[in-house]
């Protein structure tokens, strides 16, 4: 298969999505958070249980913002990106690492993976859907 350059184009902005997503979360940024994602979209996660709509996600956003603003740092890093792209519509997947520091101590969460379908709108991709897996359960207090 040859990539043209659409499809190029389109894939380092899937990536830059990622990355703008995961970078924001932890930086407590919420707008940027909500901007990465459809006004109907659907996020599930062990954290969070499912989430749905732009008020809800907000909310997912927040609860963030305030942990880190309470003294939690979440890294989240993501690696191993792959991208099926059929015009507007696109299927991602990526393994998921997140550490988090608090009081002086870092500590991985259990490894995962985010299995993501996007759809691209004016030129902007974003989540339309977002599923957090992880290899086992665990609670994260504070949430």
């Amino acid at each position: 298969m040859t990539m043209t350059a659409g499809l190029i184009e389109d894939r380092f902005a899937i990536n830059d999505l990622f990355v703008r997503y995961t970078t924001a979360l932890d930086a407590g940024e919420v707008e940027t958070v909500l901007g990465c994602f459809t006004a109907d979209a659907m996020l599930q996660s062990p954290a969070i249980g499912t989430r749905s709509g732009t008020a809800a996600i907000r909310d997912f956003a927040e609860r963030f913002a305030a942990m880190r603003s309470a003294g939690t740092q979440f890294r989240h890093l993501i690696t191993n990106l792959a991208v099926e792209i059929s015009g507007t519509e696109a299927r991602a997947t990526c393994y998921l690492l997140v550490y988090i520091t608090r009081d002086g101590k870092s500590a991985p969460l259990p490894p995962g993976r985010y299995e993501c379908d996007l759809t691209k709108h004016n030129d902007t991709w974003r989540f339309r859907r977002r599923v957090v897996f992880h290899d086992h359960d665990y609670v994260l207090e504070g949430l």
